[in-house]
């Protein structure tokens, strides 16, 4: 199941925000709970020492007088106890707020606190206890550094902590209860965002709903989109004027295919027609089938042609790879088009090393060459020249053939390779010359993994350069 754009959007922004809002009130909370606890530990361990401080021992027992005196252990309220114990164990006194209850024996060092959590009893409470060197009946301070004599006593000092928990209690629910609201408030702000930023896409696909079949020279013209989008609207400019070409050059090639037949057929017609309006002898009627014939033929060689260009754009032809002589290769396509070049003093020079192959497909690199070549007598002046070089690449093998007479300049050449193109416009050939031969090397040309470009040299000598992969 697929989810939308907007969705993930939201998703990922809510989530993003969760994610940080936790770790922010996590870190609040921590900072303030140890904030508060330690406040409250430290006040819990000045009473302790205050009430270490004034204790005094004799040789057996021990004075609370001034302990008595003090108003946490004296007054409920203040959920204040104590009790002191020797090292082996006795205990020397105890609050009288404890009752039959004991505080746990937290045996920290000499005058320094060792802290710990109380939950035993019916409320919760924090304890301190420490070790400490009572003072002595002479009234000497107790010192830092204990005698071997001396009796170190073990305290113990308690006091109700349940108002410092409810505090982070309540704490915990306020930064629950923001974070809720900060998230839903997230949630809504996402949405609008995302809303507003999704808008381009939202006009640019009503624009694209817009485009007719018939008027592809339409553009996509959302203004002020983002950089982020501005890519987006570029590539479907592109794409409609890559359609809008496309378009264009079938109704061009359905037109010059109508054209094409139009005129042969015409030629038929009128031959048919004339021969039938009186009888005639059976040379008569031979030389008009004759006609019809040769016309026909020609058809059908615009035909078959068409049928390969659609066969290799729709990419149903295979080939064979074999080794290939290039230079004897080019000698038997030029043979069936020696006579006619002889008649127009035309010369011919194979100037391609015997030793240069290609690995390729033979058949159809021979219709390559036999269209180029038919092409160059086509095309070249009386008394002309034709000529074909070959050059080893690395990975590649280069073929050229070139020809004398042209008329082109070098925009019209690199429209040859166009269905249906020529040079003479008026198409007084129609019907003979249809203007395939050139779109076909094109297209096996890159079938065969190769490139064409055709170009016009100073002098009217018009080359056509053929890259082929050596393997």
């Amino acid at each position: 199941m697929t989810t939308s754009l907007r969705t993930r959007l939201i998703l990922g922004i809510v989530g993003g925000m969760v994610l940080l809002l936790t770790i922010f009130i996590l870190t609040v909370y921590i900072l303030i709970q140890r904030a508060l606890v330690n406040q409250f530990d430290s006040a819990l361990l000045s009473t302790a020492r205050i009430l270490a401080a004034s204790v005094e021992t004799d040789a057996n027992t021990i004075d609370l007088e001034d302990v008595q005196n003090m108003p946490e252990f004296n007054d409920p309220k203040y959920q204040t106890y104590y009790q002191i114990w020797e090292q082996d164990g006795k205990v020397m006194a105890r609050s009288p707020f404890l009752g039959t209850d004991n505080l746990p024996r937290l045996e920290g060092s000499l005058n320094n606190g060792v802290f710990n959590k109380l939950t035993g009893r019916d409320r919760p409470e924090r304890a301190v206890g420490l070790k400490f060197l009572p003072r002595s009946e002479t009234g000497n301070e107790s010192s830092s550094q204990p005698a071997a004599n001396d009796k170190i006593l073990i305290l113990t000092v308690a006091r109700g902590a349940g108002d410092l928990y409810n505090q982070l209690g309540l704490l915990r629910w306020l930064l629950f209860l923001a974070s809720a609201i900060v998230i839903a408030l997230s949630v809504l702000i996402a949405a609008f965002v995302v809303r507003q930023g999704l808008r381009p896409l939202h006009s640019i696909a009503s624009e694209i709903a817009a485009v007719r079949e018939d008027d592809l020279a339409a553009r996509i013209g959302t203004a002020s989109i983002p950089a982020e989008i501005l890519p987006i609207k570029n590539r479907l400019n592109d794409l409609l004027s890559r359609l809008e070409g496309a378009f264009k050059r079938e109704k061009r090639f359905t037109a010059d295919v109508a054209h094409e037949l139009r005129n042969p057929l015409a030629g038929i017609r009128s031959t048919i027609e004339v021969n039938l309006t009186r009888t005639r002898d059976i040379t008569e009627y031979r030389s008009a089938l004759s006609e019809c014939l040769e016309i026909v033929e020609n058809m059908q060689t615009m035909v078959n042609n068409l049928l390969l260009l659609a066969r290799l754009d729709a990419k149903q032809i295979s080939f064979q790879g074999e080794q290939v002589r290039l230079a004897e290769l080019v000698n038997s396509c030029w043979r069936p088009l020696s006579k006619e070049a002889t008649n127009h003093k035309i010369t011919f020079e194979n100037r391609i090393d015997p030793k240069i192959t290609c690995e390729s497909d033979r058949q159809n690199l021979a219709i390559i060459l036999s269209n180029i070549l038919e092409n160059a007598v086509e095309y070249t002046d009386e008394g002309g020249q034709i000529r074909a070089t070959g050059r080893q690449g690395e990975g590649s093998v280069e073929i050229t053939v070139s020809n004398t007479g042209c008329r082109l300049n070098n925009e019209q050449a690199a429209q040859v390779f166009d269905c249906f193109w020529r040079g003479d416009s008026s198409r007084k050939d129609a019907g003979v010359h249809c203007g395939l031969g050139l779109a076909l090397v094109d297209r096996i040309i890159k079938a065969l993994g190769g490139s064409t470009t055709a170009e016009v040299e100073n002098g009217g000598i018009f080359k056509i350069r053929l890259t082929l992969p050596a393997k």
